[in-house]
């Protein structure tokens, strides 16, 4: 199950990684309905990009590896990191008012992808105190 996780998790943020590294204007305005359009805006918009494929990197990278110590490291980390993205998603779409068709796919994958990772990690945790 974490194999298939961090795979999913390499394919997600490597696309979402690209398109901002790439576009950041118009992958904002497709999630947030507003675009980048401050060459500040559009350099923090790069540098996320860059993250979210730095993370993608590091999910295909440790998919494909044997140390289960590991994966679950960076599945916690992926837990931390949907949950807070789908928590200001959601202030930004309730809060700020942005609004766009994508937003709120977002925050169900984000969300999901959040409990997918919690419960993932209570399992290896729970497999680990029984042996």
């Amino acid at each position: 199950m974490t194999k298939i996780l961090l795979i999913v998790f390499a394919l997600v943020e490597a696309a979402a990684g690209l398109a901002l590294l790439v576009m950041p204007g118009v992958a904002s305005s497709l999630v947030l309905g507003a675009p980048l359009d401050t060459p500040t805006g559009l350099v923090v918009g790069r540098i996320a990009g860059a993250a979210l494929l730095s993370f993608a990197i590091v999910c295909w990278q440790v998919s494909n590896s044997e140390r289960g110590g590991v994966a679950t490291g960076v599945v916690s980390a992926m837990l931390v990191y949907n949950a807070v993205a789908a928590a200001i998603l959601v202030y930004a779409g309730v809060r700020l008012k942005l609004q766009s068709t994508l937003l709120w796919p977002a925050i169900v994958l984000h969300w999901f992808l959040a409990a997918w990772c919690l419960v993932n990690v209570w399992l290896t945790r729970r497999k680990q105190a029984t042996v």
